[in-house]
């Protein structure tokens, strides 16, 4: 029982380090910029509030699991903002890798099931996957609408590019969270056109 905790507790000591990763969105009232940790918390609790949103094959007790793990990998492959022109696959190998170290400071079927759960979120496939999907691109929307444009203006963002790059993964597992965040974010771009 003492090397499970060991690897348990050296699991939940690393994962601190996920408290100092900044992302470039901005929280609401834009005095700072949002860290991973706070981001996957928020988005959590975006599936626990918006669980009637989900498709009735969404569990969204995997969905949490899922929104708690899925950023873990930026303690060591850093947070890549979605409007940032990046080499995917680099980015890609980078978290493979992050994945393969975090997930195996835990007790060998913990890890196993962690690594599923993160491997099952990116793949963004099943019910469970395609919402949490949906709500991690959510957040970061309503968090730059808040702050009055946040990463929007930092990279230049269109109308166009959030429909492409966020409206079409929203779409695809929470259609009415989509019209409604789209409504929403919407009159922003016509003001800076």
């Amino acid at each position: 029982m003492t090397d499970r905790l060991t690897a348990q507790f050296a699991f939940l000591d690393e994962i601190d380090r996920l408290k100092g990763v900044l992302r470039a969105t901005p929280i609401g009232d834009n005095s700072r910029r949002e860290n991973s940790a706070e981001h996957s918390w928020h988005i959590a609790m975006y599936a626990l509030v918006l669980a009637d949103q989900a498709g009735p094959d969404v569990r969204i007790d995997r969905v949490l699991q899922m929104l708690l793990l899925h950023d873990i990998v930026e303690i060591d492959a850093g947070d890549m903002p979605i409007h940032l022109a990046h080499d995917a696959a680099e980015q890609a190998a980078k978290e493979e890798a992050a994945a393969d170290r975090l997930f195996g400071l835990l007790p060998a079927e913990q890890a196993a099931m962690f690594r599923a759960l993160w491997d099952e979120f990116e793949a963004a496939e099943s019910p469970d996957a395609v919402f949490a999907k949906s709500l991690d691109r959510v957040q970061p929307l309503l968090q730059n609408h808040a702050s009055g444009g946040g990463s929007w203006i930092d990279y230049d963002v269109t109308l166009d590019q959030i429909d492409s790059r966020v409206g079409a993964k929203v779409k695809r597992g929470a259609p009415n969270v989509w019209d409604f965040v789209r409504a929403r974010v919407a009159p922003f771009f016509d003001r800076s056109a």
